[in-house]
């Protein structure tokens, strides 16, 4: 499974839902989210200032994870950005590679 960071920032329509309902429920309905698509939710923060929400999760694959992206965001309540989120041991693997490139213009 790979490793996602879901930033996101709630609408007037959302925050009036996250005053309603409490945070708890928020990340209650986020993992329930996540397990839909057969993932794990790590961890579910909010944060103040530009980002209300920092939310990390386990999914199948990347279409599994922008499916969950989409339908939060078609919702109203919610959007924002998923960071696909890379192990030190990815960056290892990818160190050890040597793709082929040439820079524009030379």
């Amino acid at each position: 499974m790979s490793k996602y960071l879901f930033i996101g920032s709630y609408t007037q329509q959302g925050a009036n839902g996250v005053m309603a309902e409490g945070g708890s429920a928020r990340r209650d309905a986020a993992r329930a989210a996540v397990e839909s698509i057969g993932g794990t939710l790590e961890s579910f923060y909010f944060g103040f200032g530009e980002d209300d929400a920092y939310i990390v999760f386990d999914a199948p694959s990347h279409a599994a994870a922008s499916a969950l992206s989409l339908t939060v965001s078609a919702g109203g309540g919610f959007g924002g950005r998923v960071v696909v989120l890379i192990t030190p041991e990815e960056i290892d693997q990818a160190a050890a590679m040597s793709p082929s490139y040439r820079p524009p213009g030379s």
